[in-house]
């Protein structure tokens, strides 16, 4: 099976990687649909528009920076650099295991992290927290700045973790995907959403990262998996009726819902979140 799994990946079509984002996105915005989380009262049109304008921004900048990405897991494969070679991972199922907790934890999970955590970054990622609506779309509401950021730490951990190019699809993949899930306004037994949560990032957990103001907007950081939020000290629980999604600098729906200044809010005046 995980021969079939690398063969696919090694040469995956780019029609399929399309249809896993707009395939994803259908299946969770049909699941909110009909089993919400919230039940919100939004323009749901409105609101997808300005998250599928900045998908369209990702999309072309990934797909203008595309060899960087396969020259730099080239090169490892070439030069047996990375973890994968140091640790003598020859095992493929060990390579799949290893590896994509190790794209995860640089890829996304320390990514995340560094722009929570320094200002410059911030401007950028800001733009993805000022969503007060949080579904499926929201996982794809980067600013391009944020997409290069994203980018140039994706690259570190091919890199780091040695990754081949059918592992840094693989990973790819299951990161649409699961970004997709996370944000996703659906509503989930909560016994199955904590279990869902000792391996990956459920629902529940990702949308405590979402609430208005600290500490809560500092936590969960995970995207895959959950390991490294409760490894790290970075995750926390809230009951979900309490949950006000934004951020507290730019709550004014002139602010967070108008595509212009969300554009530009990088460049504006710095405003600090509020404790």
């Amino acid at each position: 099976m995980i021969t079939e799994i690398v063969n696919y990946f090694q040469t995956i079509p780019s029609s399929h990687r399309s249809l896993l984002l707009i395939g994803g996105i259908t299946l969770f915005w049909l699941i909110e649909n009909g089993f919400p989380l919230i039940k919100f009262k939004y323009s749901k049109w409105h609101h997808a528009g300005i998250n599928f304008f900045f998908t369209f921004t990702t999309i072309l900048i990934n797909f203008s920076l595309a060899f960087l990405l396969y020259k730099s897991s080239v090169f490892v494969s070439e030069n047996h650099f990375g973890l994968i070679y140091w640790l003598h991972l020859d095992n493929l199922w060990l390579q799949a295991i290893i590896g994509l907790l190790f794209m995860d934890l640089i890829g996304a999970y320390t990514a995340h992290l560094v722009q929570h955590k320094t200002k410059p970054l911030w401007r950028y990622h800001l733009i993805h927290h000022t969503d007060t609506w949080i579904d499926t779309t929201t996982a794809n509401r980067h600013h391009p700045g944020e997409s290069v950021i994203r980018f140039i730490f994706t690259i570190l951990a091919i890199i780091i973790v040695g990754a081949p190019i059918w592992l840094f699809f693989l990973y790819q993949s299951l990161s649409v995907f699961l970004s997709q899930f996370n944000h996703a306004n659906m509503s989930l037994p909560k016994k199955l959403d904590k279990y869902i949560s000792y391996i990956i990032v459920s629902p529940d957990m990702h949308k405590i990262h979402h609430h208005y103001k600290l500490p809560y907007t500092d936590s969960n950081y995970g995207n895959i998996f959950s390991i490294w939020d409760r490894l790290f000290g970075t995750f926390m629980v809230m009951p979900t009726e309490e949950l006000i999604y934004g951020v507290d600098t730019h709550m004014k729906p002139e602010e967070n819902n108008n595509l212009s200044n969300l554009l530009v809010i990088p460049f504006q005046k710095y405003r600090a979140p509020k404790n």
